[in-house]
């Protein structure tokens, strides 16, 4: 049998395109959501379909005190656990709410963040285990549209890197996943370009094809790549000149 999977953020579209995609190869998954109960369906699909143990579990990343005891509750250490805990929250609230934009750094980053670190810790000392982090490509310099967001995924993209760095003589695999513009509910109503707009189980299949190849850093679409290196690259008072 191949080893359980933890799915941090089980609710949202692209964690349960992964549940499908893990559970078809045949892992057991622990589906952690704030509201458990609203898994339970997915839940049942999954096992009927596929023939997986499926454990749904409560798991509020933004509280940190409970961390601990949340991973000391798990039936079992899991083989992968993979964090797709976030939340777009709203630029112009977060620029006037400070609150609201502490919400939105807590979610992309503090708790992911402090959870896979913890995870982590308990990997290397069993000596085997795979992180996988979904941040973003906001991530990668700060724009006007998202700068709140962009920070709090820079963040944990920094952090996944520091991690794998460390880990890097250690069995322990980390991933960083960028997926760029993903169709899902998170987006809904944005005029998203279709050829830089991925599917749910888009990204659940290059998330497990990353996982078999032992890859460190994905892009879902390649052409992202590019598009980010040009932004990175541009000069400050031509950056400051664009619209993004």
């Amino acid at each position: 049998m191949s080893g359980a999977v933890l799915i941090l953020g089980a609710g949202s579209d692209m964690a349960r395109a992964c549940a499908r995609r893990f559970a078809r190869a045949g892992h057991p998954l622990v589906l952690a959501a704030r509201n458990p109960a609203a898994l339970e369906a997915d839940a049942t699909d999954l096992r009927l379909r596929y023939g997986v143990t499926v454990t749904c579990v409560a798991f509020d990343a933004t509280d940190i005190a409970g961390h601990a005891a949340f991973l000391d509750a798990l039936p079992n250490l899991p083989a992968i656990a993979l964090c797709a805990v976030g939340t777009m929250g709203d630029q112009a609230q977060s620029q006037r709410d400070v609150q609201a934009a502490a919400t939105v750094i807590r979610t992309n980053f503090e708790g992911p963040a402090l959870i896979l670190g913890a995870l982590a810790e308990r990997f290397e000392q069993r000596g085997a285990g795979t992180i996988i982090g979904i941040s973003s490509v906001a991530g990668e310099r700060g724009r006007a549209s998202n700068y709140v967001y962009g920070a709090a995924k820079a963040g944990l993209t920094a952090f996944l890197s520091g991690l794998r760095n460390r880990l890097a003589r250690t069995p322990v695999q980390v991933i960083t996943v960028l997926p760029g513009f993903v169709a899902t509910r998170m987006t809904e109503g944005l005029n998203l370009d279709p050829r830089l707009t991925a599917q749910p189980e888009e990204v659940a299949e290059a998330i497990f094809r990353a996982y078999e190849k032992r890859r460190d850093v994905i892009y879902i679409r390649p052409v992202w790549r590019l598009i980010m290196a040009i932004i990175r690259a541009l000069p400050e008072p031509v950056f400051k000149r664009t619209r993004l």
